[in-house]
């Protein structure tokens, strides 16, 4: 079973089923289970789709809409919302017992049998948590279709935040680490020269430079597509990211990511490169991002995330030569390796071996989980 962490927004999902079904609406297991699946495909911050998705699988007649809509904006809410007196009294005490089922016996799993009342909500929690975690654990190479769909929903929602860096400027703060002398003495001849209002200030932050550089080589067919929607999903997060391919050669696709359509931006960059599962060349590859594009694409002072196997079919001392002079412009460089996943994996291979010395952080790439990590690594540096 998840984590309540993990199962806190399902819960939510099934609240609002239960909910519904209080105020006497026909809401049962099949349709809270419709609805669960429904949210894990569209924009968590968009409530209008959330509510198009209730209308679409809670209810299927249409004088019950205005009813739904009512519901779900008191659900839906800033204000905690009490669950209703139900219209209908249960018929008998195996129901008025179920009636009763408090949310923390939901997400442990308790069952008294049947599916009525509480184990519906159960049923479809259960059943929407597990399914996600093994979609988080498995390996890319290993999804079906039907899983890849599934996952890549999942990759988009990625929460990606830009790495930050303090700058040497100081602006005005309310109670800043620093006292702002020279603010406050201009401030004091409004009153006579008294200090009365002190000033402080602080180190101003900023998005440090992002850089992806992503292998397409046939190598890596299984991980490219998750790679690519996990770069879309960072481009999307901020403005000072760059992104890269690269298999025999090295491709610029941040501007085919800048849509915020997913599908659309997969098709545009499918447009853009053109040695999808090829070979690989990593060290010619670097040495021409860092021989073109180094004073344009922000390498100085960025993190650098190169997604590449390190199965190099090149000279592996020009490898190591570009990494090294990569390791000196950038503040970090994370390789993430979806090889690494693997418990029996050892980084042997020619290209990896040369790179790791220049390498800061080493990740693996397999699932969803490495993604997740990946995200919670860029938030950190």
């Amino acid at each position: 079973m998840a984590d309540r962490a993990d199962t806190a927004p399902l819960s939510r999902l099934v609240g609002f089923g239960r909910y519904l079904r209080a105020t006497g609406l026909p809401v049962g297991t099949g349709r809270i289970l419709s609805f669960c699946r429904s949210a894990t495909v569209l924009n968590p911050l968009d409530r209008e789709d959330l509510r198009l998705a209730a209308r679409a699988t809670l209810v299927s007649r249409h004088e019950d809409f205005d009813a739904l809509d009512q519901a779900f904006n008191r659900y839906f809410s800033d204000e905690p919302v009490r669950l209703p007196e139900r219209q209908t009294p249960p018929t008998n005490a195996k129901q008025s017992k179920d009636s009763h089922l408090s949310e923390d016996e939901v997400l442990m799993g308790h069952s008294s049998g049947g599916l009525d009342s509480e184990a519906e909500g159960q049923a479809a929690l259960r059943v929407v948590a597990s399914e996600v975690e093994r979609l988080r654990a498995k390996d890319f190479g290993e999804l079906s279709e039907q899983e890849i769909r599934q996952a890549m929903v999942l990759v988009r929602r990625l929460g990606v935040a830009m790495p930050l860096r303090t700058s040497r400027r100081h602006r005005p703060h309310t109670r800043g680490p620093r006292f702002d002398l020279r603010r406050t003495l201009r401030r004091s001849l409004r009153t006579e020269g008294e200090p009365f209002h002190r000033s402080w200030k602080a180190r101003q932050v900023r998005r440090r430079p992002l850089v992806l550089i992503l292998d397409v080589s046939g190598s890596m067919a299984a991980y490219s597509r998750p790679l690519i929607e996990f770069a879309h999903a960072a481009a999307l997060a901020g403005d000072r990211i760059e992104v890269f391919c690269f298999g025999t050669r090295l491709t610029r696709i941040t501007r085919a990511l800048r849509g915020r359509d997913p599908n659309a931006a997969l098709a545009a960059v499918g447009w853009a490169v053109v040695d999808w599962e090829g070979g690989t060349r990593i060290g010619e590859s670097l040495k021409d991002l860092l021989d073109r594009w180094a004073s344009r694409s922000g390498l100085r002072g960025s993190v650098v995330v190169l997604c590449s196997d390190g199965l190099e079919r090149g000279d592996p001392e020009l490898l190591k030569r570009q990494m090294e002079r990569l390791s000196r412009l950038a503040h970090r460089v994370v390789w993430v390796n979806p090889l690494a996943g693997s418990p029996s994996y050892e980084p042997l291979a020619r290209g990896m071996a040369a790179s790791l010395p220049f390498v800061d952080v080493f990740l693996p790439g397999h699932n969803l989980e490495s993604l997740e990590s990946l995200a919670e690594t860029l938030a950190a540096s």
